[in-house]
């Protein structure tokens, strides 16, 4: 149904030109060039500059997200320990709903 088609080599045409020749070729040395003067340097701008307003932003910020992210793992290891007590309440109402029924 579906025939992958393989290529075919093709057969030159024309004529074939030989290879060419190499031949060496002779090294000349040059003197050295002198090293090129160094480039003025622009002075470097600071990258970050600090106002005691972006100072108190920052602490602020952080101290934010260090507290929702404590909020959320308490509550998610309450959540945890609620469940884990509520089923063993369970497990502990069946208990005794099997042995009750034994001992009738």
């Amino acid at each position: 149904m579906l025939r992958p088609k393989i290529p075919t080599m093709p057969t030159p045409t024309g004529l074939v030109s030989p290879s060419a020749v190499i031949e060496p070729t002779t090294v000349v040395q040059h003197p050295p060039t002198p090293a090129p003067a160094p480039a003025t340097q622009v002075p470097s701008r600071p990258s970050v500059q600090l106002t005691s307003g972006a100072v108190l932003a920052l602490v602020g910020g952080g101290t934010a997200v260090v507290l929702v992210v404590g909020a959320v793992l308490v509550s998610m290891l309450l959540a945890v320990a609620i469940t884990g007590a509520s089923v063993a309440v369970c497990a502990l109402v069946i208990r005794s709903l099997i042995t009750s029924q034994h001992r009738r």
